[in-house]
Parts: C-alpha cells; structure tokens; sequence
C-alpha cells in the first residue's frame, strides 16, 4: 500500500507540472499577442504608420526679425544649390518636383504637424488611407523644416539613408508625395504620384497635420 501510495503522489505532481506549463504557455501567448491586438486597426490589420513626435514650424514674420513673405512662391526656395550661402542646401530637384510643384504659390497653412514612423514597407495610398482626411500638407510646411536643418543638421526631419514624406498638392491641384532625403552634399527633393507602385521602406517618416 505505501508503494501503491507513493505512486499515486508522483502521478499527481506530473500532472500539476503538466498543467503549470501548459498555464505558462498561454500566459506567454497572451502577453505578446495582447499589445497587437490593441493596437489593430478597425479592419483587424496591424497599422502600417504609428505616431511619432509632434512639431511646430511657421516661417510667418516674427517681431523685430525678417523671415519669409507671407505669400510662398515655391521656385524662389526650391533651388539646386550647395553653396555656403544657400538658405537650403540642395544638391539634386527631381524632374516631377520640378514640373509638377514649382509652380505653386501658397500662402502659409497650419503650423503643427504631426509625424509618425512606417514600421513596415508599404506605398502611398495605404498610407494616406491610414492617416484619412488630415494627411495633406503644404509646400511651406515642408520648406519651413528644411531651414531648420538647411545643412543636415538634426532635428525633426531624418538625416539618414530613409526618407521623409508629405502629401502635398502640386500646381494643378492633384495630390502626390513629395520625399527628402539628406544625401549628404545637401537635400535631394523628388516627387511622384499618390497612385504610383512606389514601395516605400521601413523607417520612413511620414508628415501629416493629422488628427489633434
């Protein structure tokens, strides 16, 4: 009987370590699965886009100093030049930003914008669709942050190989991308289609006025 006893004690204490580990095993699962589910989409996706900081840039006229006219005429700033004189340095304008953005005069939108990181590649239109109505900006939002960092410096705009986009309207009204990136010799400024098949990579910075 002792031995019979004893047996029946082994058989219960398997079972309990069965059990814990099973225990732990969803525990586990459900520690790491919880932080996505909250963070899913309405549709169930994981968001492509998540927030990241929040900055200010007005180039509007400050008491006691000259800055920019309050009408901004986009070919008087976007200019190939890496001189020790350019206001920004840019050493290469794409053909489409050329074309398609050169043309604009705006007058000055909202101030503060809103930036959030690509954590997976994705293009464009997903993009926009993430971010809905409040992803457009402006010309002079973009031109407004590159004074800031004029000779790659650091600050909201990224210096490194991955590049910063806006959705901006061009000229005739259509809304595209425009993309920076620091290329090291100065800014290199191009554009193309919110339709195109453009994969853009992970890490890109995406600027919106977004939602308060």
């Amino acid at each position: 009987m002792a031995v019979i006893s004893c047996n029946l004690t082994a058989a219960q204490t398997v079972r309990r370590l069965v059990l814990n580990s099973y225990l732990v095993r969803l525990l586990l699962i459900w520690v790491v699965s919880a932080p996505q589910a909250e963070s899913r989409a309405d549709d169930g996706k994981l968001p492509s886009v998540v927030p990241d900081v929040r900055v200010e840039c007005s180039l509007k006229r400050k008491a006691g100093e000259l800055f920019e006219t309050e009408a901004f005429v986009a070919r008087e700033h976007f200019k190939e030049d890496i001189t020790p004189t350019a206001r920004v340095r840019i050493s290469w304008l794409g053909a489409t930003f050329t074309r398609r953005y050169a043309i604009k005069v705006e007058t000055e939108g909202d101030p503060s914008l809103h930036t959030y990181i690509l954590r997976s590649p994705s293009n464009a239109v997903d993009i926009s669709e993430e971010l809905g109505a409040r992803d457009e900006t402006k010309l002079a939002n973009v031109w407004c942050l590159l004074r800031l960092q004029a000779n790659g410096e650091s600050g909201a705009l990224q210096t490194n190989s991955t590049p910063n986009i806006f959705f901006v309207r061009d000229g005739m009204g259509d809304l595209g991308v425009v993309d920076l990136l620091w290329g090291g010799a100065g800014w290199e400024i191009g554009a193309s289609p919110i339709g195109s098949q453009r994969t853009l990579p992970l890490g890109t910075r995406v600027f919106s006025h977004g939602a308060d």
